[in-house]
């Protein structure tokens, strides 16, 4: 599982949805607090739409102690959007896996939207 999640990361740092999707289940999603739920694909073209680069300084990938197929990211994403706007803040990821495969099935974002709300907001074409 954390080497998926890595993987996931860098993926996302380097803006490549193939390379993410790869990851996932068919049908695989991911749900923002922003965007709401999106199968992966589509959420990574709004969030590359909006975006001119990240930067992400993983603190810790952590694994379920209680059994489940569940990890979690909890890393600072600098972000750098194509207006020239940055913003960076704390997120912890929510990775919830596929049991018959070990594909990601899904991931929940989560972070404090207050600091970057007026920022990010309005910026998703």
């Amino acid at each position: 599982m954390q080497k998926a999640v890595r993987k996931y990361l860098i993926a996302l740092e380097a803006g490549d949805a193939e390379k993410a999707a790869a990851l996932f289940v068919p049908g695989g999603w991911v749900q923002s607090p922003f965007l709401g739920r999106l199968p992966v694909r589509e959420f990574f073209a709004k969030v590359a739409s909006a975006s001119s680069g990240a930067k992400l300084t993983v603190h810790d990938v952590l694994v379920s102690a209680e059994g489940q197929l569940r990890a979690v990211a909890y890393y600072l994403y600098d972000w750098s959007l194509k207006d020239g706007t940055r913003v960076s803040f704390d997120c912890a990821d929510v990775f919830n896996f596929d049991a018959d495969t070990g594909h990601i099935a899904s991931i929940v974002l989560v972070y404090d939207t207050h600091p970057v709300r007026g920022v990010v907001q309005k910026k998703y074409p």
